[in-house]
């Protein structure tokens, strides 16, 4: 989907430019802002009439801006805020126009609040990259840390490098319970092998053959014996 931006976005293109970007990221993201408007023919129409008259400005302008850049490149400022008890968010939040005021006190380099690209205002101590839009060719960055004195040195760390160490933290077991919570193979124990009892031999007769035979009831052999003949 083509757009044009309202303001810079960082890593996606400066003020006035028409740039390429994913639907769902125009319709979710740049377009609820307010950072951009759909490329259609009319808004194309009123772009190019702009940059006509940007660049009857622009040879006098680039000079100017890269004189500002060498002025800012790299450079850092700082801003002291209000943070929470043994926490990094503050009380509040730094503001483009807070960065702009920084930069005229500390620098003596005077920037609208629109050339401070700053998508969403800064709401915690440490350090933050920050892109200023100099002029549609020229871009500089600075560092700005945002402090709070009575809080303890540790907590003004890069939230970038705080970010990446959360994300290793959840992506490996890194306590004892999450080790436990692991799933464990478990191997289950051979099957054993089902022997069949062997069936008891008849103990072998006295006899010297060693042959089992059946022996006659005790009672019916003698019933036989005196049963008299009747033929």
């Amino acid at each position: 989907m083509r757009v044009i931006l309202n303001q810079t976005v960082p890593k996606v293109g400066k003020e006035g430019q028409v740039v390429r970007v994913a639907r769902g990221y125009a319709r979710n993201y740049l377009f609820p802002r307010g950072l951009a408007i759909l490329a259609d023919k009319k808004q194309l129409a009123v772009i190019e009439r702009r940059r006509e008259r940007l660049a009857e400005a622009d040879a006098s302008s680039v000079e100017g801006a890269q004189a500002l850049k060498e002025k800012l490149d790299g450079k850092s400022i700082r801003i002291e805020a209000k943070a929470g008890h043994g926490t990094t968010k503050l009380f509040g939040a730094v503001t483009s126009q807070n960065i702009a005021d920084a930069l005229k006190e500390q620098l003596k380099v005077s920037l609208e609040k629109k050339q401070v690209a700053l998508i969403d205002p800064i709401k915690r101590l440490g350090k933050h990259s920050v892109h200023l839009d100099l002029h549609r060719e020229v871009d500089a960055e600075i560092t700005l840390e945002v402090f709070d004195p009575n809080a303890p040195v540790i907590e003004e760390a890069l939230p970038e490098y705080i970010a990446e160490l959360e994300g290793q933290a959840e992506s490996a077991p890194s306590s004892e319970k999450e080790q436990a919570e692991a799933p464990v193979e478990v191997k289950e124990p051979a099957a054993k092998k089902r022997v069949k009892a062997k069936p008891e031999e008849p103990e072998a007769q006295e006899n010297g053959e060693g042959e089992s035979k059946a022996q006659p009831e005790p009672d019916s052999v003698a019933a036989a014996a005196t049963e008299p003949d009747r033929d």
